[in-house]
């Protein structure tokens, strides 16, 4: 399982940087390795947001599922499971980003607490505020469908979240 993991992560770090220099020939730039790094690092964030996202689907849905009857109010059933799921979620984010993503290198020193705490403050405003504003925008104003709106959202959204993360939130002594 492990070979075929790192097969699979070595393969992706051919494709990416076969793409990024491809992409970066078109500007006339040389992708440098301090570039590579640094994209290598904006992929691996999104991989943990990808498993994040499906993550919190699951528990979410299980959530209403296990609620729903219980409760006999299916809007609150669903919103008190988006929020187990979202503070679960966030929290297993925290620790992969921490162990995988934004490394400390020797020397430096991060308060656990701390950065747990501004990881939960980046999400909410990325995944509540920001997203709440943006899909107000885009359907009241733009016109934009309701279903196109949170698509679009993540564009903005995931590189936003990652520059609070890697700048703020993770950012060592």
């Amino acid at each position: 399982m492990k070979k075929c993991g790192l097969f699979l992560w070595n393969l992706i770090l051919v494709i990416a940087r076969g793409v990024l220099s491809f992409i970066y020939r078109i500007f006339h730039r040389e992708l440098t390795e301090e570039a590579f790094a640094g994209w290598i690092q904006f992929i691996k964030f999104g991989m943990v947001g990808v498993l994040n996202t499906v993550l919190n689907y699951l528990i979410t849905e299980a959530g209403y599922f296990l609620m729903r009857r219980s409760i006999g109010d299916d809007s609150l059933a669903l919103q008190i499971s988006q929020t187990i799921g979202f503070v679960i979620t966030v929290f297993i984010s925290f620790l992969l980003n921490n162990a995988l993503v934004f490394t400390k290198e020797e020397g430096q020193e991060r308060n656990p607490l701390l950065t747990l705490l501004k990881t939960y403050i980046a999400y909410s405003f990325t995944g509540i505020f920001l997203n709440n504003v943006l899909v107000y925008l885009e359907i009241n104003i733009v016109h934009m469908s309701a279903l196109v709106a949170p698509l679009v959202n993540i564009i903005v959204d995931v590189p936003i979240n990652f520059f609070m993360n890697k700048l703020w939130a993770y950012k060592t002594k």
